[in-house]
Protein backbone atom coordinates (compact mmCIF):
# COMPACT_ATOMS: atom_id res chain seq x y z
CA UNK A 1 0.00 0.00 0.00
CA UNK A 2 1.18 3.58 -0.54
CA UNK A 3 2.67 5.42 2.37
CA UNK A 4 0.57 7.70 4.54
CA UNK A 5 0.38 11.37 3.50
CA UNK A 6 3.35 13.44 4.48
CA UNK A 7 3.00 15.93 7.27
CA UNK A 8 2.92 19.58 6.21
CA UNK A 9 6.38 20.18 7.65
CA UNK A 10 7.81 17.40 5.47
CA UNK A 11 6.18 18.40 2.23
CA UNK A 12 6.58 21.33 -0.12
CA UNK A 13 3.96 21.80 -2.82
CA UNK A 14 6.44 23.83 -4.86
CA UNK A 15 9.08 21.10 -4.62
CA UNK A 16 6.53 18.47 -5.63
CA UNK A 17 5.36 20.47 -8.64
CA UNK A 18 8.91 21.29 -9.74
CA UNK A 19 9.36 17.58 -10.44
CA UNK A 20 7.10 18.07 -13.45
CA UNK A 21 9.71 20.29 -15.11
CA UNK A 22 11.45 17.52 -17.13
CA UNK A 23 8.11 16.84 -18.81
CA UNK A 24 7.31 20.52 -19.32
CA UNK A 25 10.77 21.44 -20.64
CA UNK A 26 10.13 20.25 -24.24
CA UNK A 27 7.02 22.47 -24.49
CA UNK A 28 8.29 25.36 -22.39
CA UNK A 29 8.43 27.78 -25.35
CA UNK A 30 4.71 27.47 -26.09
CA UNK A 31 3.80 27.52 -22.40
CA UNK A 32 5.82 30.72 -21.83
CA UNK A 33 4.26 32.25 -24.94
CA UNK A 34 0.80 31.34 -23.64
CA UNK A 35 1.59 32.88 -20.24
CA UNK A 36 2.83 36.11 -21.85
CA UNK A 37 -0.29 36.30 -23.99
CA UNK A 38 -2.45 35.81 -20.89
CA UNK A 39 -0.53 38.53 -19.02
CA UNK A 40 -0.99 40.89 -21.94
CA UNK A 41 -4.71 40.12 -22.06
CA UNK A 42 -5.07 40.66 -18.31
CA UNK A 43 -3.17 43.93 -18.44
CA UNK A 44 -5.41 45.14 -21.27
CA UNK A 45 -8.29 44.85 -18.81
CA UNK A 46 -6.47 47.36 -16.59
CA UNK A 47 -6.37 49.87 -19.46
CA UNK A 48 -10.19 50.04 -19.49
CA UNK A 49 -10.35 52.05 -16.19
CA UNK A 50 -7.90 54.57 -17.67
CA UNK A 51 -10.16 54.99 -20.71
CA UNK A 52 -13.10 55.51 -18.34
CA UNK A 53 -11.15 58.19 -16.46
CA UNK A 54 -10.45 60.00 -19.71
CA UNK A 55 -14.12 59.75 -20.70
CA UNK A 56 -15.46 61.03 -17.34
CA UNK A 57 -12.98 63.85 -16.92
CA UNK A 58 -13.04 64.72 -20.62
CA UNK A 59 -16.01 64.15 -22.98
CA UNK A 60 -18.57 63.54 -20.21
CA UNK A 61 -17.55 66.59 -18.19
CA UNK A 62 -17.38 68.68 -21.36
CA UNK A 63 -20.63 67.20 -22.76
CA UNK A 64 -18.88 65.99 -25.92
CA UNK A 65 -20.93 63.12 -27.53
CA UNK A 66 -18.26 62.51 -30.14
CA UNK A 67 -15.66 61.90 -27.44
CA UNK A 68 -18.03 59.53 -25.62
CA UNK A 69 -18.52 57.49 -28.79
CA UNK A 70 -14.77 57.41 -29.35
CA UNK A 71 -14.22 56.18 -25.80
CA UNK A 72 -16.88 53.50 -26.27
CA UNK A 73 -15.14 52.35 -29.44
CA UNK A 74 -11.86 52.03 -27.56
CA UNK A 75 -13.58 50.00 -24.83
CA UNK A 76 -15.08 47.68 -27.45
CA UNK A 77 -11.73 47.16 -29.16
CA UNK A 78 -10.01 46.49 -25.84
CA UNK A 79 -12.67 43.90 -24.94
CA UNK A 80 -12.34 42.13 -28.30
CA UNK A 81 -8.54 42.12 -28.02
CA UNK A 82 -8.70 40.70 -24.50
CA UNK A 83 -11.06 37.88 -25.56
CA UNK A 84 -8.94 37.09 -28.61
CA UNK A 85 -5.75 36.90 -26.58
CA UNK A 86 -7.29 34.52 -24.02
CA UNK A 87 -8.50 32.31 -26.89
CA UNK A 88 -4.98 32.34 -28.35
CA UNK A 89 -3.56 31.33 -24.93
CA UNK A 90 -5.90 28.33 -24.82
CA UNK A 91 -4.87 27.25 -28.31
CA UNK A 92 -1.18 27.58 -27.47
CA UNK A 93 -1.30 25.27 -24.43
CA UNK A 94 -3.89 22.64 -25.47
CA UNK A 95 -1.74 20.38 -27.64
CA UNK A 96 1.58 20.70 -25.73
CA UNK A 97 -0.04 19.88 -22.40
CA UNK A 98 -1.87 16.92 -23.90
CA UNK A 99 1.53 15.65 -25.04
CA UNK A 100 2.93 16.18 -21.53
CA UNK A 101 0.13 14.06 -20.07
CA UNK A 102 0.66 11.38 -22.73
CA UNK A 103 4.41 11.27 -22.02
CA UNK A 104 3.85 10.95 -18.28
CA UNK A 105 1.28 8.20 -18.77
CA UNK A 106 3.62 6.32 -21.13
CA UNK A 107 6.49 6.61 -18.62
CA UNK A 108 4.27 5.35 -15.82
CA UNK A 109 3.11 2.35 -17.84
CA UNK A 110 6.66 1.55 -18.96
CA UNK A 111 7.91 1.85 -15.37
CA UNK A 112 5.17 -0.44 -14.03
CA UNK A 113 6.26 -3.12 -16.50
CA UNK A 114 9.78 -2.96 -15.12
CA UNK A 115 8.96 -3.00 -11.42
CA UNK A 116 9.52 -6.20 -9.43
CA UNK A 117 6.66 -8.64 -8.98
CA UNK A 118 6.92 -7.99 -5.23
CA UNK A 119 5.81 -4.38 -5.85
CA UNK A 120 2.68 -5.52 -7.68
CA UNK A 121 1.97 -8.00 -4.89
CA UNK A 122 1.83 -5.12 -2.40
CA UNK A 123 0.04 -2.40 -4.36
CA UNK A 124 -3.70 -2.58 -5.15
CA UNK A 125 -4.32 -2.19 -8.87
CA UNK A 126 -6.92 0.53 -8.25
CA UNK A 127 -4.29 2.73 -6.63
CA UNK A 128 -2.09 2.36 -9.71
CA UNK A 129 -5.01 3.00 -12.07
CA UNK A 130 -5.98 6.21 -10.25
CA UNK A 131 -2.41 7.48 -10.60
CA UNK A 132 -2.49 6.85 -14.33
CA UNK A 133 -5.88 8.54 -14.81
CA UNK A 134 -7.19 10.97 -12.16
CA UNK A 135 -3.80 12.14 -10.92
CA UNK A 136 -2.45 12.77 -14.42
CA UNK A 137 -5.60 14.70 -15.31
CA UNK A 138 -5.11 16.92 -12.23
CA UNK A 139 -1.50 17.62 -13.20
CA UNK A 140 -2.47 18.51 -16.77
CA UNK A 141 -5.18 20.86 -15.46
CA UNK A 142 -2.60 22.49 -13.18
CA UNK A 143 -0.23 23.15 -16.06
CA UNK A 144 -3.06 24.48 -18.21
CA UNK A 145 -4.79 26.74 -15.66
CA UNK A 146 -3.50 27.27 -12.08
CA UNK A 147 0.19 27.47 -13.02
CA UNK A 148 -0.51 30.02 -15.73
CA UNK A 149 -2.98 32.08 -13.76
CA UNK A 150 -1.00 32.16 -10.55
CA UNK A 151 1.62 33.95 -12.65
CA UNK A 152 -0.91 35.99 -14.61
CA UNK A 153 -2.98 37.03 -11.60
CA UNK A 154 0.12 37.81 -9.56
CA UNK A 155 1.39 40.07 -12.35
CA UNK A 156 -2.06 41.64 -12.76
CA UNK A 157 -2.34 42.40 -9.05
CA UNK A 158 1.14 43.95 -9.02
CA UNK A 159 0.47 46.14 -12.09
CA UNK A 160 -2.99 46.99 -10.79
CA UNK A 161 -1.67 48.23 -7.45
CA UNK A 162 0.96 50.32 -9.22
CA UNK A 163 -1.89 51.97 -11.17
CA UNK A 164 -3.91 52.42 -7.96
CA UNK A 165 -1.01 54.07 -6.12
CA UNK A 166 -0.29 56.35 -9.07
CA UNK A 167 -3.93 57.47 -9.14
CA UNK A 168 -4.36 57.97 -5.36
CA UNK A 169 -1.82 56.44 -2.97
CA UNK A 170 -3.90 56.98 0.17
CA UNK A 171 -6.80 54.95 -1.19
CA UNK A 172 -4.28 52.38 -2.46
CA UNK A 173 -3.06 51.86 1.10
CA UNK A 174 -6.64 51.18 2.18
CA UNK A 175 -6.83 48.32 -0.33
CA UNK A 176 -3.37 47.04 0.60
CA UNK A 177 -4.10 46.68 4.33
CA UNK A 178 -5.93 43.28 4.00
CA UNK A 179 -2.98 41.73 2.13
CA UNK A 180 -1.14 40.54 5.27
CA UNK A 181 -4.06 38.72 6.95
CA UNK A 182 -5.02 37.21 3.59
CA UNK A 183 -1.50 35.80 3.14
CA UNK A 184 -1.60 34.24 6.62
CA UNK A 185 -5.01 32.70 5.98
CA UNK A 186 -3.88 31.30 2.62
CA UNK A 187 -0.85 29.68 4.26
CA UNK A 188 -3.03 27.96 6.87
CA UNK A 189 -5.47 26.91 4.17
CA UNK A 190 -2.69 25.30 2.10
CA UNK A 191 -1.50 23.18 5.02
CA UNK A 192 -4.94 21.82 5.86
CA UNK A 193 -6.08 21.39 2.27
CA UNK A 194 -2.97 19.39 1.33
CA UNK A 195 -3.78 16.65 3.85
CA UNK A 196 -7.45 16.45 2.90
CA UNK A 197 -6.61 16.39 -0.82
CA UNK A 198 -4.18 13.50 -0.30
CA UNK A 199 -6.74 11.57 1.72
CA UNK A 200 -9.37 12.06 -1.00
CA UNK A 201 -7.08 10.89 -3.79
CA UNK A 202 -6.02 7.78 -1.85
CA UNK A 203 -9.69 7.01 -1.24
CA UNK A 204 -10.39 7.33 -4.97
CA UNK A 205 -7.72 4.66 -5.49
CA UNK A 206 -9.37 2.39 -2.91
CA UNK A 207 -12.74 2.88 -4.56
CA UNK A 208 -11.27 2.10 -7.98
CA UNK A 209 -9.83 -1.14 -6.58
CA UNK A 210 -13.24 -2.27 -5.31
CA UNK A 211 -14.90 -1.48 -8.64
CA UNK A 212 -12.21 -3.32 -10.61
CA UNK A 213 -12.33 -6.39 -8.36
CA UNK A 214 -16.12 -6.49 -8.50
CA UNK A 215 -16.13 -6.33 -12.30
CA UNK A 216 -13.38 -8.92 -12.77
CA UNK A 217 -14.93 -11.18 -10.15
CA UNK A 218 -18.53 -10.72 -11.29
CA UNK A 219 -19.03 -14.47 -11.70
CA UNK A 220 -18.02 -15.07 -8.07
CA UNK A 221 -20.17 -12.18 -6.86
CA UNK A 222 -23.21 -13.48 -8.70
CA UNK A 223 -22.47 -17.15 -8.08
CA UNK A 224 -22.39 -16.69 -4.31
CA UNK A 225 -25.07 -14.02 -4.21
CA UNK A 226 -22.68 -11.43 -2.78
CA UNK A 227 -24.14 -8.49 -4.68
CA UNK A 228 -25.36 -6.88 -1.47
CA UNK A 229 -22.08 -7.27 0.42
CA UNK A 230 -20.12 -5.82 -2.51
CA UNK A 231 -22.59 -2.96 -2.78
CA UNK A 232 -22.23 -2.28 0.95
CA UNK A 233 -18.42 -2.30 0.66
CA UNK A 234 -18.63 0.12 -2.25
CA UNK A 235 -21.12 2.33 -0.41
CA UNK A 236 -18.90 2.45 2.66
CA UNK A 237 -15.87 3.59 0.65
CA UNK A 238 -18.00 6.02 -1.36
CA UNK A 239 -19.35 7.49 1.89
CA UNK A 240 -15.81 7.95 3.20
CA UNK A 241 -14.84 9.71 -0.02
CA UNK A 242 -17.99 11.86 0.13
CA UNK A 243 -17.14 12.92 3.70
CA UNK A 244 -13.61 13.82 2.68
CA UNK A 245 -14.81 15.76 -0.38
CA UNK A 246 -17.26 17.68 1.81
CA UNK A 247 -14.35 18.54 4.10
CA UNK A 248 -12.48 19.88 1.08
CA UNK A 249 -15.56 21.89 0.09
CA UNK A 250 -15.83 23.40 3.57
CA UNK A 251 -12.18 24.45 3.55
CA UNK A 252 -12.54 25.93 0.06
CA UNK A 253 -15.77 27.70 0.99
CA UNK A 254 -14.12 29.19 4.07
CA UNK A 255 -11.08 30.57 2.28
CA UNK A 256 -13.21 31.74 -0.66
CA UNK A 257 -15.57 33.57 1.70
CA UNK A 258 -12.67 35.31 3.46
CA UNK A 259 -10.85 36.20 0.25
CA UNK A 260 -14.08 37.59 -1.18
CA UNK A 261 -15.39 39.50 1.84
CA UNK A 262 -12.18 41.13 3.08
CA UNK A 263 -11.33 42.86 -0.25
CA UNK A 264 -15.00 43.85 -0.63
CA UNK A 265 -14.85 45.64 2.73
CA UNK A 266 -11.64 47.36 1.65
CA UNK A 267 -13.22 48.49 -1.64
CA UNK A 268 -16.25 49.78 0.28
CA UNK A 269 -14.00 51.76 2.60
CA UNK A 270 -12.07 53.15 -0.39
CA UNK A 271 -15.37 54.15 -2.05
CA UNK A 272 -16.52 56.09 1.03
CA UNK A 273 -13.17 57.85 1.48
CA UNK A 274 -12.88 58.56 -2.24
CA UNK A 275 -16.39 60.03 -2.40
CA UNK A 276 -15.53 62.33 0.49
CA UNK A 277 -12.36 63.45 -1.32
CA UNK A 278 -14.34 64.14 -4.52
CA UNK A 279 -16.87 66.14 -2.51
CA UNK A 280 -14.06 68.15 -0.93
CA UNK A 281 -12.46 68.75 -4.32
CA UNK A 282 -9.32 66.80 -3.54
CA UNK A 283 -10.02 64.14 -6.21
CA UNK A 284 -11.60 64.25 -9.64
CA UNK A 285 -14.66 62.14 -10.38
CA UNK A 286 -12.82 60.48 -13.28
CA UNK A 287 -9.95 59.47 -11.02
CA UNK A 288 -12.35 57.94 -8.50
CA UNK A 289 -14.16 56.05 -11.28
CA UNK A 290 -10.84 54.78 -12.66
CA UNK A 291 -9.64 53.85 -9.17
CA UNK A 292 -12.78 51.90 -8.33
CA UNK A 293 -12.87 50.29 -11.80
CA UNK A 294 -9.27 49.16 -11.36
CA UNK A 295 -10.06 47.82 -7.88
CA UNK A 296 -13.06 45.92 -9.26
CA UNK A 297 -10.93 44.57 -12.11
CA UNK A 298 -8.58 43.14 -9.46
CA UNK A 299 -11.42 41.35 -7.67
CA UNK A 300 -11.20 38.18 -9.76
CA UNK A 301 -7.38 37.89 -9.59
CA UNK A 302 -7.59 38.22 -5.80
CA UNK A 303 -10.69 36.08 -5.27
CA UNK A 304 -9.35 33.30 -7.49
CA UNK A 305 -6.31 32.83 -5.26
CA UNK A 306 -8.14 30.36 -3.01
CA UNK A 307 -9.40 28.35 -5.96
CA UNK A 308 -5.99 28.34 -7.64
CA UNK A 309 -4.23 27.34 -4.41
CA UNK A 310 -6.70 24.48 -3.95
CA UNK A 311 -6.08 23.21 -7.47
CA UNK A 312 -2.33 23.60 -6.96
CA UNK A 313 -2.43 21.58 -3.74
CA UNK A 314 -4.45 18.82 -5.42
CA UNK A 315 -1.97 18.81 -8.29
CA UNK A 316 0.99 18.71 -5.88
CA UNK A 317 -0.63 15.76 -4.12
CA UNK A 318 -1.20 14.10 -7.50
CA UNK A 319 2.47 14.67 -8.34
CA UNK A 320 3.48 13.12 -5.00
CA UNK A 321 1.34 10.06 -5.72
CA UNK A 322 2.67 9.77 -9.28
CA UNK A 323 6.31 9.99 -8.23
CA UNK A 324 5.73 7.59 -5.31
CA UNK A 325 5.44 4.94 -7.98
CA UNK A 326 8.06 6.37 -10.34
CA UNK A 327 10.61 6.51 -7.48
CA UNK A 328 10.35 2.79 -6.78
CA UNK A 329 13.51 1.13 -8.04
CA UNK A 330 13.09 -0.98 -11.14
CA UNK A 331 14.39 -4.51 -11.35
CA UNK A 332 18.19 -4.08 -11.32
CA UNK A 333 19.95 -4.96 -14.50
CA UNK A 334 22.70 -7.56 -14.05
CA UNK A 335 26.26 -6.47 -13.63
CA UNK A 336 29.42 -8.15 -14.78
CA UNK A 337 29.16 -11.97 -14.84
CA UNK A 338 30.66 -13.45 -11.70
CA UNK A 339 33.10 -16.34 -11.35
CA UNK A 340 32.16 -19.97 -11.12
CA UNK A 341 30.68 -20.59 -14.56
CA UNK A 342 30.88 -24.26 -15.37
CA UNK A 343 30.43 -24.07 -19.15
CA UNK A 344 27.51 -24.57 -21.52
CA UNK A 345 25.22 -27.58 -21.74
CA UNK A 346 24.72 -28.15 -18.01
CA UNK A 347 20.96 -27.65 -17.76
CA UNK A 348 19.41 -25.92 -14.74
CA UNK A 349 21.40 -25.89 -11.51
CA UNK A 350 20.25 -24.56 -8.12
CA UNK A 351 23.20 -23.94 -5.78
CA UNK A 352 22.39 -23.12 -2.15
CA UNK A 353 19.30 -21.15 -3.18
CA UNK A 354 17.42 -19.36 -0.42
CA UNK A 355 14.46 -17.04 -0.76
CA UNK A 356 12.53 -14.79 1.59
CA UNK A 357 9.77 -12.43 0.43
CA UNK A 358 10.71 -8.74 0.78
CA UNK A 359 7.72 -8.04 3.04
CA UNK A 360 8.41 -11.02 5.34
CA UNK A 361 8.63 -10.29 9.06
CA UNK A 362 12.19 -9.84 10.36
CA UNK A 363 13.59 -13.08 11.66
CA UNK A 364 10.99 -15.24 9.91
CA UNK A 365 12.26 -18.46 8.32
CA UNK A 366 12.92 -18.33 4.57
CA UNK A 367 10.36 -19.76 2.16
CA UNK A 368 13.11 -21.76 0.49
CA UNK A 369 16.27 -22.83 2.32
CA UNK A 370 19.44 -24.33 0.85
CA UNK A 371 17.95 -25.63 -2.39
CA UNK A 372 20.56 -27.74 -4.21
CA UNK A 373 19.19 -29.32 -7.36
CA UNK A 374 20.46 -30.13 -10.84
CA UNK A 375 18.28 -30.72 -13.90
CA UNK A 376 20.38 -32.25 -16.65
CA UNK A 377 20.29 -30.91 -20.23
CA UNK A 378 17.22 -32.24 -22.02
CA UNK A 379 15.82 -33.66 -18.78
CA UNK A 380 12.34 -33.06 -17.39
CA UNK A 381 12.23 -32.70 -13.62
CA UNK A 382 8.88 -32.93 -11.82
CA UNK A 383 8.58 -30.83 -8.66
CA UNK A 384 6.24 -32.38 -6.09
CA UNK A 385 5.27 -31.16 -2.65
CA UNK A 386 2.43 -30.47 -0.28
CA UNK A 387 0.35 -27.32 -0.60
CA UNK A 388 2.40 -24.40 0.73
CA UNK A 389 5.76 -26.13 0.38
CA UNK A 390 7.10 -23.42 -1.98
CA UNK A 391 6.81 -25.07 -5.40
CA UNK A 392 5.38 -22.06 -7.23
CA UNK A 393 7.91 -19.79 -5.54
CA UNK A 394 10.79 -21.99 -6.68
CA UNK A 395 9.60 -22.01 -10.29
CA UNK A 396 9.27 -18.18 -10.22
CA UNK A 397 12.97 -17.88 -9.39
CA UNK A 398 14.12 -19.44 -12.69
CA UNK A 399 12.89 -16.58 -14.96
CA UNK A 400 13.71 -14.11 -12.12
CA UNK A 401 10.18 -13.05 -11.38
CA UNK A 402 11.73 -12.90 -7.92
CA UNK A 403 15.44 -12.63 -7.15
CA UNK A 404 17.03 -15.22 -4.89
CA UNK A 405 17.96 -14.05 -1.39
CA UNK A 406 21.07 -16.24 -1.34
CA UNK A 407 22.75 -18.76 -3.59
CA UNK A 408 22.43 -18.80 -7.36
CA UNK A 409 20.68 -20.43 -10.30
CA UNK A 410 22.68 -21.46 -13.37
CA UNK A 411 21.32 -22.01 -16.86
CA UNK A 412 23.85 -23.98 -18.88
CA UNK A 413 26.50 -22.74 -16.51
CA UNK A 414 25.56 -19.07 -16.60
CA UNK A 415 24.33 -17.33 -13.45
CA UNK A 416 20.84 -15.93 -14.08
CA UNK A 417 21.64 -12.92 -11.90
CA UNK A 418 24.22 -11.78 -14.47
CA UNK A 419 22.01 -12.31 -17.51
CA UNK A 420 20.07 -9.49 -19.17
CA UNK A 421 16.40 -10.05 -18.38
CA UNK A 422 15.41 -9.85 -22.03
CA UNK A 423 17.82 -12.66 -22.91
CA UNK A 424 16.86 -14.70 -19.84
CA UNK A 425 13.20 -14.59 -20.72
CA UNK A 426 13.92 -15.56 -24.29
CA UNK A 427 15.63 -18.70 -22.98
CA UNK A 428 13.03 -19.53 -20.31
CA UNK A 429 9.34 -19.89 -21.07
CA UNK A 430 6.68 -20.28 -18.38
CA UNK A 431 3.09 -21.43 -18.03
CA UNK A 432 1.36 -20.65 -14.76
CA UNK A 433 -1.32 -22.64 -12.97
CA UNK A 434 -3.70 -19.67 -13.27
CA UNK A 435 -3.69 -18.82 -17.00
CA UNK A 436 -3.93 -15.12 -17.80
CA UNK A 437 -5.23 -14.01 -21.18
CA UNK A 438 -5.44 -10.45 -22.46
CA UNK A 439 -8.17 -8.58 -24.32
CA UNK A 440 -6.78 -9.55 -27.70
CA UNK A 441 -7.18 -12.26 -30.32
CA UNK A 442 -6.35 -15.90 -29.61
CA UNK A 443 -3.38 -15.67 -31.96
CA UNK A 444 -2.02 -12.52 -30.31
CA UNK A 445 -2.28 -14.13 -26.87
CA UNK A 446 -0.37 -17.22 -27.96
CA UNK A 447 2.29 -15.35 -29.96
CA UNK A 448 3.15 -13.25 -26.89
CA UNK A 449 5.30 -16.23 -25.96
CA UNK A 450 7.81 -15.65 -28.75
CA UNK A 451 9.12 -12.51 -30.40
CA UNK A 452 8.77 -12.68 -34.17
CA UNK A 453 6.86 -15.99 -34.26
CA UNK A 454 4.33 -16.36 -37.08
CA UNK A 455 1.48 -18.51 -38.31
CA UNK A 456 3.49 -21.70 -38.59
CA UNK A 457 4.68 -21.51 -35.00
CA UNK A 458 1.16 -20.62 -33.88
CA UNK A 459 -0.33 -23.67 -35.60
CA UNK A 460 2.34 -25.93 -34.08
CA UNK A 461 1.82 -24.57 -30.56
CA UNK A 462 -1.97 -24.95 -30.76
CA UNK A 463 -1.46 -28.54 -31.91
CA UNK A 464 0.91 -29.32 -29.03
CA UNK A 465 -1.51 -27.84 -26.48
CA UNK A 466 -4.44 -29.73 -28.06
CA UNK A 467 -6.12 -26.36 -28.59
CA UNK A 468 -7.80 -27.31 -31.86
CA UNK A 469 -11.01 -25.78 -30.50
CA UNK A 470 -9.56 -22.48 -31.75
CA UNK A 471 -10.39 -23.44 -35.33
CA UNK A 472 -14.07 -23.72 -34.40
CA UNK A 473 -14.24 -20.18 -32.98
CA UNK A 474 -16.09 -17.57 -35.11
CA UNK A 475 -12.89 -15.99 -36.50
CA UNK A 476 -10.51 -18.82 -35.67
CA UNK A 477 -7.23 -17.56 -34.21
CA UNK A 478 -8.43 -14.02 -34.94
CA UNK A 479 -11.28 -14.30 -32.41
CA UNK A 480 -11.22 -11.79 -29.58
CA UNK A 481 -11.19 -13.70 -26.27
CA UNK A 482 -12.36 -10.79 -24.10
CA UNK A 483 -11.00 -9.49 -20.82
CA UNK A 484 -9.18 -12.20 -18.81
CA UNK A 485 -10.33 -14.69 -21.46
CA UNK A 486 -13.53 -15.29 -19.50
CA UNK A 487 -15.41 -16.10 -22.70
CA UNK A 488 -13.46 -19.40 -22.71
CA UNK A 489 -13.61 -22.33 -20.31
CA UNK A 490 -10.89 -22.90 -17.73
CA UNK A 491 -9.47 -25.81 -19.71
CA UNK A 492 -9.42 -23.78 -22.92
CA UNK A 493 -7.61 -20.92 -21.21
CA UNK A 494 -5.07 -23.32 -19.75
CA UNK A 495 -4.39 -24.88 -23.15
CA UNK A 496 -3.84 -21.45 -24.70
CA UNK A 497 -1.44 -20.59 -21.88
CA UNK A 498 0.43 -23.83 -22.55
CA UNK A 499 0.54 -23.01 -26.28
CA UNK A 500 1.99 -19.61 -25.40
CA UNK A 501 4.71 -21.30 -23.35
CA UNK A 502 5.82 -23.66 -26.12
CA UNK A 503 5.33 -21.45 -29.20
CA UNK A 504 8.94 -20.25 -29.18
CA UNK A 505 10.51 -23.72 -28.72
CA UNK A 506 12.36 -22.48 -25.60
CA UNK A 507 15.59 -24.01 -24.32
CA UNK A 508 14.18 -24.07 -20.79
CA UNK A 509 10.54 -24.64 -19.90
CA UNK A 510 8.90 -24.02 -16.52
CA UNK A 511 5.36 -25.35 -16.13
CA UNK A 512 3.35 -24.80 -12.96
CA UNK A 513 0.76 -27.60 -12.92
CA UNK A 514 -0.20 -26.85 -16.54
CA UNK A 515 -2.85 -29.58 -16.86
CA UNK A 516 -4.89 -29.05 -13.69
CA UNK A 517 -8.01 -27.73 -15.48
CA UNK A 518 -8.17 -30.40 -18.19
CA UNK A 519 -10.51 -33.35 -18.31
CA UNK A 520 -9.02 -36.85 -18.33
CA UNK A 521 -9.26 -37.39 -22.10
CA UNK A 522 -7.87 -33.98 -23.06
CA UNK A 523 -5.13 -34.36 -20.46
CA UNK A 524 -4.02 -37.62 -22.07
CA UNK A 525 -3.86 -36.00 -25.53
CA UNK A 526 -1.97 -32.95 -24.24
CA UNK A 527 0.49 -35.16 -22.36
CA UNK A 528 1.18 -37.17 -25.50
CA UNK A 529 1.94 -34.01 -27.49
CA UNK A 530 3.82 -32.43 -24.60
CA UNK A 531 6.18 -35.39 -24.38
CA UNK A 532 7.51 -34.48 -27.83
CA UNK A 533 8.15 -30.89 -26.70
CA UNK A 534 9.76 -31.90 -23.41
CA UNK A 535 12.11 -34.24 -25.28
CA UNK A 536 13.66 -31.19 -26.96
CA UNK A 537 14.04 -28.90 -23.94
CA UNK A 538 15.12 -28.80 -20.30
CA UNK A 539 12.02 -28.53 -18.15
CA UNK A 540 10.87 -28.05 -14.56
CA UNK A 541 7.25 -29.11 -14.09
CA UNK A 542 5.20 -28.62 -10.92
CA UNK A 543 3.05 -31.74 -10.61
CA UNK A 544 0.21 -32.76 -8.31
CA UNK A 545 -1.01 -35.89 -10.11
CA UNK A 546 0.78 -39.11 -11.02
CA UNK A 547 -0.17 -38.65 -14.69
CA UNK A 548 1.81 -35.38 -14.80
CA UNK A 549 4.70 -36.86 -12.86
CA UNK A 550 4.98 -39.60 -15.46
CA UNK A 551 6.01 -36.97 -18.01
CA UNK A 552 9.23 -36.41 -16.05
CA UNK A 553 12.53 -38.27 -16.12
CA UNK A 554 13.09 -37.61 -12.42
CA UNK A 555 11.17 -36.17 -9.48
CA UNK A 556 12.26 -33.72 -6.75
CA UNK A 557 10.29 -33.71 -3.51
CA UNK A 558 10.02 -30.27 -1.89
CA UNK A 559 9.16 -30.37 1.80
CA UNK A 560 9.18 -27.41 4.16
CA UNK A 561 11.12 -25.25 1.73
CA UNK A 562 13.85 -27.87 1.17
CA UNK A 563 14.54 -30.62 -1.38
CA UNK A 564 14.14 -33.74 0.72
CA UNK A 565 14.45 -36.39 -2.00
CA UNK A 566 15.32 -36.75 -5.69
CA UNK A 567 14.80 -39.83 -7.85
CA UNK A 568 12.53 -41.49 -10.35
CA UNK A 569 8.84 -41.86 -9.64
CA UNK A 570 9.22 -45.53 -8.78
CA UNK A 571 12.26 -44.93 -6.58
CA UNK A 572 10.51 -42.31 -4.51
CA UNK A 573 7.42 -44.45 -4.16
CA UNK A 574 9.65 -47.10 -2.54
CA UNK A 575 11.89 -44.85 -0.44
CA UNK A 576 9.76 -41.82 0.57
CA UNK A 577 6.65 -42.22 2.72
CA UNK A 578 5.76 -38.56 2.15
CA UNK A 579 5.99 -38.87 -1.63
CA UNK A 580 3.93 -42.08 -1.62
CA UNK A 581 1.32 -40.32 0.49
CA UNK A 582 1.20 -37.32 -1.88
CA UNK A 583 0.80 -39.57 -4.92
CA UNK A 584 -1.77 -41.88 -3.33
CA UNK A 585 -4.56 -39.29 -3.24
CA UNK A 586 -6.12 -41.16 -0.30
CA UNK A 587 -5.57 -38.46 2.29
CA UNK A 588 -4.54 -34.89 2.68
CA UNK A 589 -0.80 -34.61 2.60
CA UNK A 590 -1.13 -31.57 4.79
CA UNK A 591 -2.05 -33.88 7.67
CA UNK A 592 1.40 -35.41 7.34
CA UNK A 593 3.38 -32.32 6.45
CA UNK A 594 2.36 -29.04 8.13
CA UNK A 595 2.55 -25.95 5.95
CA UNK A 596 5.33 -23.48 6.54
CA UNK A 597 4.17 -20.04 7.61
CA UNK A 598 4.58 -17.43 4.91
CA UNK A 599 5.06 -19.91 2.07
CA UNK A 600 3.20 -19.01 -1.09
Amino acid sequence: MPEKPAEPTERSAVRSLLRLWPYVRPVRARWIAAALVAILASCLALVIPLVLKWMVDGPVAERDPGGVWLGALWLLLLGIAEAGLFGLRRWLVARPLASVEAAMRADLFRHLQRLPVAFHDRWPSGQLLSRGTTDLMLMRMFLAFPLTFLLVNGTTILVGFVILFVQEWTLGLVLLVPAVPLMIMCSLFESKYALVARRAQDQVGDLTTVVEESVLGIRIVKGFGRNRSQALAFRSLAQRLRTTELGKARLLAGIWGLITSVPELAIGAALVLGTIEVANGGLSAGTLVAFLSTALALRWPVESIGFLLAMSQESATAADRYFEVMDVAEEPEPGTPGPGRTGPGEGIVFEGVEFRYPDAAPGSPPVLARIDLRIRPGETMALVGATGSGKTTLTALVPRLHDVTAGRILLDGEDTSTMARARLRELVSVAFEEPTLFSATVGENVLMGAEGAGGQELHRALSVAQADFVHDLPQGAGTQVGEQGLSLSGGQRQRLALARAVVGAPRFLVLDDPLSALDVHTEAMVEAALRRVLAQTTALVVAHRPSTVMLADRVALLSGGRISAVGTHQELLRTSTEYAWLMSGTAEAGALVPEEGGVR
